[in-house]
């Protein structure tokens, strides 16, 4: 079985992220692409999307918003995620077990003794009158019922877990600060949401399992686990086994993939792209070694923007006092810091924040 190194891996996530070279994909075409976006920073995916695509405008995703093609919704590891309509109806089905378990498990003291579908019977019958509501306006509706959980717990229940909410515009528009309203996902895109299948081989797992190494792979299945959430999908898996392609990674780790699905070369040149916090890119993966040093891994999970210089986590980037400030990891060559200062500048004028100057750091000398 062909093994493939870092190198390898490395280039062919980023190939199918749009990170080897931009696409010139519509905005939902992209979304659905990368099987959605981390986004419960609000502001992050336009700069996400600004790395993968030509010309992109924050209008384009103002208007996917607003016109209900994409939309903001709880759904993998129980983070909100940007995902096409389409997607969100067709997969929400499938991740409600994990969501009510996600939820339960992290508050499992304060929610004791509820009987959940009695609270998602009222939530919705709140809800029905098609107003939208944020988290506290909901709680409140029913705080007479449920006066023992705390406010938060109950809250995070309802519109993560057991009533299927889009979060509305302008929450998540261009330059837009807004607190989040919730509607039922069916009733703010008109459509309902499919039914989870009894079909023991799990078509919708099937068809997660294809668009996720599509856009991630190639990958274990510990990867797709990583990723959504749901529990490796081992019927799925089994089901379309044979319809793949597998490899081995330098840990000898079974890593399966789509047949015709791009990998480049790991000599492939990888330009500098500047990724948003939380970028599902460095997140999609159990192992994130092949984009991402271990002794940075925790960087992926603070929130903290990252620059990728030949396609691996080098600096980490933020806007402050009206400069873009670009913090090395490790030493950067010339040429690099070059690379890193016109694609910063690029961003700078994107962002459209008032930032005067890119000031470019250097790593820190390990101590002792």
């Amino acid at each position: 079985m062909t093994v493939l190194g870092a190198g390898a891996l490395n280039r062919a996530t980023l190939a199918r992220q749009y990170l080897l070279e931009r696409a010139d994909a519509p905005v939902r075409d992209a979304v659905a692409h990368l099987c959605g976006m981390q986004a419960q920073e609000p502001q992050e995916p336009f700069i996400g999307l600004w790395s993968r695509l030509r010309a992109f405008k924050p209008e384009e995703l103002d208007g996917a918003l607003t016109d209900r093609t994409v939309v903001r919704t709880h759904l993998m590891r129980r983070t909100v995620h940007l995902v096409t309509a389409d997607d969100a109806l067709a997969w929400r089905a499938r991740h409600d077990a994990m969501l009510r378990q996600r939820v339960t498990a992290t508050y499992r003291r304060e929610l004791a003794g509820i009987d959940l579908e009695e609270v998602a019977a009222a939530g919705r019958a709140v809800m029905a009158d098609h107003r939208p509501r944020t988290m506290a306006d909901l709680v409140q509706a029913l705080g007479d019922r449920w006066p023992g959980p705390p406010r938060r717990a109950l809250g995070e229940l309802l519109v993560a877990a057991l009533i299927p909410m889009a979060q509305l515009p302008p929450r998540g528009l261009w330059h837009t600060k807004a607190g989040v309203r919730n509607l039922p996902l069916a009733g703010w895109i008109g459509r309902e949401i499919a039914p989870l299948s009894a079909e023991a081989d799990d078509p919708v797992g099937q068809r997660l399992v294809r668009r996720y190494l599509a856009a991630y792979g190639p990958a274990a299945t510990a990867d797709v686990r990583a990723w959504c959430g749901l529990a490796g999908l081992p019927a799925a898996v089994t089901a379309i086994r044979e319809q793949l392609v597998t490899f081995r990674d330098e840990r000898g780790r079974e890593l399966l993939d789509l047949p015709d699905a791009p990998r480049p070369s790991p000599d492939t040149p990888a330009p500098v792209r500047f990724l948003p916090a939380f970028d599902n890119a460095i997140l999609g993966h159990h192992d994130r070694g092949r984009i991402i040093d271990d002794a940075h891994r925790g960087l992926s999970v603070a929130g903290e923007r990252v620059v990728l210089v030949d396609g691996r986590v080098a600096a980490t980037w933020a806007v402050r006092d009206q400069r873009l400030h670009v913090t090395p990891l490790r030493l950067l060559t010339a040429a690099e810091r070059e690379a890193v200062g016109e694609e910063a500048h690029d961003l700078a004028v994107f962002l459209d924040e008032g930032i005067a100057h890119v000031e470019i750091g250097h790593p820190c000398r390990p101590s002792g």
